[in-house]
């Protein structure tokens, strides 16, 4: 498949990441897209006249061209949707970006993937936080996620750096530029362990409107996002609400009721929007991460003749790892009353333990 054509749909100004995917799914590619005929593109519901004027102009096709020039030479990676390295994760939300451009080492899709976000106001308790976080995730080999802004995002970038632990900015304009300036030297850092991420081309600058586009990728590349401090306003929040919409699990660290910085922490609690935790153990035990080095002791079903072949299936398939409800729900085709009685004998037996979220592990 060209890559020009894969880049070039993503620089038709009317065709979003949801249309891309309408688009591929009827052509079969990128390629196709663009030699369609002008009556085969207005046959596609969703796909008007302006739309199919700008395809067929060929200008996106010019664009991509004068792209390509810029990332070839300085080693940046395209990642188009049907990419095997396009983060798997990102993918399974609905407007992923149908193209990335990527300068690192770490892989997107590495087995452990955790977003931390937060105000631009950082206090030092919740720079002490990220300190005690990246201390403890050490071990675990874990890809740590952020922004890249003033605040929290630097702080978890910098604090991961320190710990030997990847870390991966997303960035709310092209790969042409760092923003902050002041960051230019952590961005640099990142790039030797870590990477810089974004779905914006070269030139374009970073717009406020961009940072929500930006935050949908934090939410959506990672197993999970942790909120460290946070106002009642502002991106940390957006990034939150954006993970809660993918099915993601988010955490939070409490503050107190007057702290201005951790007033929106509070708020994802209260509302249910966010788990609380106190310590980075708490996150790891949610995320059930094992500790590095030693064997996960599990209960064998074996030790329970009693269990039913329906609860013996929920065993197997929590063998291979956690699972939302509603995956189990899928797997087994059980009734959704009947696969709760089934999920509470077995929480009750001590063979399962049910995390945030709704999302179940054996014990």
């Amino acid at each position: 498949m060209s890559i020009i054509h894969q880049m070039g749909l993503s620089f038709i100004d009317t065709v979003g990441p949801v249309s891309s995917k309408i688009l591929l799914e009827h052509f079969g590619t990128a390629e196709a897209v663009f030699s369609a005929r002008k009556n085969e593109l207005l046959a596609i519901e969703g796909i008007g006249a302006v739309m199919t004027t700008q395809i067929l102009s060929g200008k996106a096709l010019l664009t991509a061209e004068q792209q390509l020039k810029f990332i070839e030479k300085n080693r940046i990676k395209p990642l188009f949707f049907t990419d095997p390295d396009y983060p798997g994760r990102l993918k399974e939300c609905h407007d992923a970006p149908v193209l990335l451009y990527y300068k690192g080492t770490a892989s997107l899709n590495h087995q452990r993937i955790l977003s931390v976000v937060g105000t631009r106001m950082a206090t030092a308790y919740g720079k002490n936080l990220c300190a005690e976080l990246a201390e403890a995730l050490r071990p675990y080999d874990v890809v740590v996620v952020s922004g890249l802004a003033y605040g929290i995002d630097v702080a978890a970038h910098r604090e991961s750096l320190k710990h030997q632990i990847p870390t991966v900015g997303v960035l709310g304009h092209g790969l042409d530029r760092i923003y902050p300036h002041l960051h230019k030297e952590t961005a640099y850092n990142m790039l030797k362990n870590g990477g810089l991420l974004t779905e914006f081309p070269i030139h374009t600058r970073p717009e406020k409107g961009n940072f929500p586009r930006r935050n949908r990728i934090i939410a959506g590349i990672s197993d999970a996002t942790l909120v460290v401090e946070a106002t009642l306003k502002g991106g940390a929040l957006i990034t939150a609400e954006l993970a809660n919409s993918y099915h993601k699990d988010v955490y939070t660290f409490p503050g107190r009721v007057n702290d201005l910085c951790s007033q929106g922490c509070n708020y994802l609690v209260k509302t249910n929007r966010a788990a609380l935790i106190s310590s980075a153990d708490d996150l790891l035990v949610n995320l059930g991460w094992e500790t590095p080095g030693k064997k996960k002791t599990l209960h064998q079903a074996s030790l329970f003749p009693d269990l039913s072949v329906e609860e013996r299936k929920i065993i197997d398939i929590l063998k291979i790892g956690t699972a939302l409800i509603d995956e189990i729900g899928l797997k087994t085709a059980l009734p959704q009353n009947r696969l709760s009685v089934l999920m509470f004998n077995l929480e009750m037996l001590g063979l399962v333990t049910v995390l945030p979220g709704k999302r179940y592990q054996l014990n």
